[in-house]
């Protein structure tokens, strides 16, 4: 026995070691399901370049489990039965790994379809990473094991945008206006309660639903809201639907202020210009001048694509997947989802965590004001000369919001 036990220990070493290492070199394929065509296509055009730019920077050496990330991209036209097309499509080539985040009504049928493929296909689960769809439903009433949000939900970020809107005195008459899907619905459902909870002298003076990426002349929107007296809009608008909103406000004269959740997106600062300037917010997650390697990283994107990165949920997805894999020395979706279960990162700007409750990630926000870059803060989205200057930093535990997510977890 004492012969054979350095044989057996060095064995039982390199086993270990095998498995330690175990998808070092593997590919971990991901498909990303979003508008690529239509008034939101460049959002989703973007954010694929985005994940791709990332993939290099995170694969290989650039996470803990050595893994290579590889992402390609289906067109779903905004559309929950194209999406579900492209998901089969996807599942069939043997991804395991879906990503989506432009459109909630599209993230609610992905995340059942996706239950239920994983409940009736077991050993070919699939992991949903939602970069951007932040209907509060996803991680609450219909919450999914499977299913992992990467931004801060709606109902969080309007939990901080209230906190700042309750310290403007100047704030009176506040108008909701919104896109008429689930996103739009939480917005104005989250304003009310929030303000009524935090400032109830402000009065609500109106509220609009209009279509989803169909409004091309927002003109009677601010004729109305003019005509409200409102000296405030509040607006979960995005992409072209911000865009132009925002142009018709400039060109009808409308000078009060709005409060938003994506001023940044792909086409809103070229719409902004120097009109928007002190008068637009935006709460989000993160901005154009976090400093750091952040900046390194916009820069080189910049140059590298002639255009802005500002989805940092794409950096937040590669952080938490390299650290699962490698906890789980695994790239199976079920190891690697049992990973991500509660896992903490340090990401670029503290730590975050994947709530074991609900897999809601917990994250700092930030509420910025448009104004004109500077040496302090000067990157210049769409070189229009102005950027996104942070006013106030919200901690994890100031914008986190309770859920009653009942999540029915594998056994």
């Amino acid at each position: 026995m004492r012969k054979s036990s350095p044989l057996l220990f060095a064995a039982l070493a390199l086993a270990f070691a095998g498995s330690a290492f175990a998808q070092k070199g593997e590919v971990v394929k991901m498909v990303r399901i979003d508008a690529q065509s239509g008034l939101l296509g460049p959002v989703g055009v973007n954010q694929l370049k985005s994940y791709q730019f990332f993939a290099e920077k995170f694969s290989g050496k650039g996470n803990p489990a050595g893994v290579t990330f590889e992402v390609t991209g289906i067109d779903n036209k905004l559309s929950p039965t194209e999406s579900l097309n492209a998901l089969k499509s996807a599942i069939d080539q043997g991804v395991r790994y879906i990503i989506q985040g432009n459109g909630s009504s599209v993230a609610l049928a992905l995340t059942d379809a996706i239950t239920k493929h994983n409940e009736r296909n077991p050993g070919k689960e699939v992991l949903f990473l939602n970069d951007a769809a932040v209907d509060p439903d996803l991680t609450n009433s219909k919450c999914s094991y499977w299913h992992f949000r990467f931004d801060a939900d709606t109902s969080m970020k309007m939990e901080a945008m209230s906190s700042f809107m309750a310290e403007q005195k100047d704030i009176k008459k506040v108008y909701i206006l919104g896109q008429n899907y689930s996103h739009g619905v939480q917005v104005a459902k989250y304003t009310k309660e929030t303000l009524a909870r935090k400032r109830p002298d402000i009065q609500i003076v109106g509220e609009d639903l209009h279509p989803l990426a169909q409004v091309r002349d927002f003109a009677p929107y601010i004729a109305k809201i003019k005509a409200s007296g409102a000296d405030t809009v509040v607006t979960g608008n995005w992409g072209s639907d911000l865009s132009l909103l925002v142009k018709a406000a400039n060109e009808g004269g409308y000078t009060g202020n709005f409060y938003t959740y994506y001023a940044g997106v792909t086409g809103t600062p070229t719409a902004l210009g120097t009109n928007g300037a002190g008068k637009v917010y935006q709460i989000a997650y993160s901005h154009y001048n976090m400093g750091g390697q952040m900046d390194k990283w916009m820069a080189e994107f910049k140059a590298k694509y002639n255009d802005d990165f500002y989805t940092g949920s794409v950096i937040r997805i590669y952080e938490t997947l390299g650290a699962a894999m490698a906890k789980a020395k695994s790239t199976d979706p079920v190891k690697v989802a049992a990973a991500l279960d509660g896992i903490r990162v340090d990401s670029f700007n503290g730590e975050v965590e994947m709530r074991k409750l609900d897999h809601q990630l917990q994250q700092p926000l930030y509420m910025t004001v448009w104004q004109k870059a500077d040496k302090k803060y000067p990157y210049s989205p769409e070189n229009t000369g102005m950027t996104l200057v942070p006013v106030k930093t919200y901690p994890n535990y100031v914008s986190s919001t309770p859920t009653s997510c009942q999540m029915k977890r594998p056994s």
